[in-house]
């Protein structure tokens, strides 16, 4: 499982990357300043919570469902998060917002806010060791 969280976590800290530089050099001239906002958005929650799986993949041993839970609500979470806001932002732009990926933004954020309660509490208990 740790191999997967530090993957996970570079692999999508990289792509919030060049999702940034997209969205700064070539989106915002097709977005308006309300969606490219929202398209920033989701790319400094993508970053944010990839730092949050290396730090994951780096403190915890992984021998507890709840470290597993935590590193699976941030992953989960930024996709449903980050990556509906980017469907959501990209098809308003063409003027064909798909609705349908409105109610999984949300989703993502209580799997993001799911994560850090886990991360907290997994935190807490490893401390307690040290």
């Amino acid at each position: 499982m740790k191999e997967i969280v530090l993957i996970a976590g570079g692999s999508l800290g990289a792509l919030s990357v060049i999702l940034g530089a997209f969205g700064a050099h070539i989106l915002k001239r097709s977005f308006n300043d309300d969606q490219l906002q929202s398209f920033e958005t989701g790319v400094k929650y993508q970053m944010y919570h990839s730092i949050v799986l290396i730090i994951c993949g780096i403190v915890f041993p992984f021998t507890e469902g709840g470290q597993n839970m935590a590193a699976w609500c941030f992953i989960i979470g930024v996709v449903l998060f980050s990556f509906s806001i980017y469907g959501l932002t990209y098809s308003s732009s063409r003027g064909k917002k798909l609705k349908i990926l409105g109610p999984v933004t949300p989703i993502g954020g209580l799997f993001l806010i799911a994560g850090w309660i886990l991360f907290t509490y997994q935190l807490v208990k490893i401390s307690a060791y040290l």
